[in-house]
């Protein structure tokens, strides 16, 4: 796209995604819905992948209704090349082509999931679980990369959207999880692997960018910060305070910068990290 092609399109047009296929990972959870919604509303089709179906479908069926466009709900382990593959193939079938890949999933159960969370502490971490964190939340990401970009360096265009975390750009404080009563070796804490995973994320990020730039595949990646999804009131009241605009984000408070971050209204961004946190790494 010329200057002057891109000087003569609307703002508005910029983040049209009509037509176009957006692999979403971890398609299940909250913000893979919002990420959806984005999509569904900028006319584009989004295609959720999720280990687990029953509710991949359900929700892929629920979007499809609200918004009167096309979803898929797909049952993919995204730590299985093959199935990766198989579900590559099986979308080059149905629609020609792959335009978006959203990197979503990730392992990050909260304290309120785990019934014996001293082990999460460092010195207790259990190499099974680095495994199995890293495994969904990195290698995922890799392997999604690699088979949807392949596709996406072949038609000479594409966008990959890695879901990083503030905690990605600054360490966790781990104050926020400290509990009355109970010995310092036994507090909960925010796991290892989620900082390494989001951290990893942002250099995938910046590889990917500079990889198949040549190709005309952007790659960026979001840094959100935390959710509001009625935390306790002395967790949300600390981690207000650590943040400038003084509160957790909506779970719709994303979506406006996912739509930017996928479409060509980003068509100058590639091998960007963009925070969005309220400003808490500003501190």
């Amino acid at each position: 796209m010329t200057e002057k092609e891109n000087n003569s399109s609307s703002v508005l047009d910029a983040f049209d995604l009509n037509g176009r296929i957006a692999v979403i990972t971890g398609g299940g959870g909250l913000l893979g819905q919002k990420h959806a919604e984005a999509i569904l509303e900028c006319g584009g089709i989004p295609v959720l992948l999720d280990i687990d179906e029953d509710r991949v479908k359900d929700i892929a069926t629920s979007l499809e209704n609200k918004f009167g466009h096309q979803c898929l709900g797909l049952c993919i382990d995204v730590t299985q090349p093959d199935q990766i593959e198989g579900s590559c193939k099986d979308l080059l079938d149905q629609f020609g082509r792959i335009d978006i890949l959203i990197n979503n999933a990730t392992n990050n159960p909260t304290l309120e999931d785990i019934d014996n969370k001293d082990f999460l502490r460092l010195e207790k971490f259990p190499l099974d679980l680095w495994n199995a964190d890293l495994a969904v939340g990195l290698t995922g990401a890799f392997l999604c990369s690699r088979t949807f970009g392949i596709v996406m360096a072949r038609a000479g265009k594409g966008v990959i959207l890695n879901v990083s975390s503030d905690l990605g750009i600054i360490g966790p404080d781990q104050r926020l999880y400290k509990q009355r009563g109970v010995k310092d070796e036994d507090q909960p804490v925010k796991p290892v692997t989620y900082s390494v995973v989001k951290s990893g994320l942002i250099g995938l990020t910046r590889y990917l960018a500079t990889y198949w730039a040549d190709k005309g595949v952007r790659a960026n990646a979001i840094a959100p910060g935390g959710v509001y999804t009625d935390q306790e009131e002395d967790f949300v009241k600390q981690l207000s305070g650590l943040i400038p605009l003084g509160r957790m984000a909506s779970p719709n408070e994303y979506k406006a910068a996912v739509a930017f971050m996928i479409s060509d209204a980003s068509s100058y961004m590639t091998g960007s990290i963009l925070p969005i946190d309220g400003g808490r790494t500003c501190w």
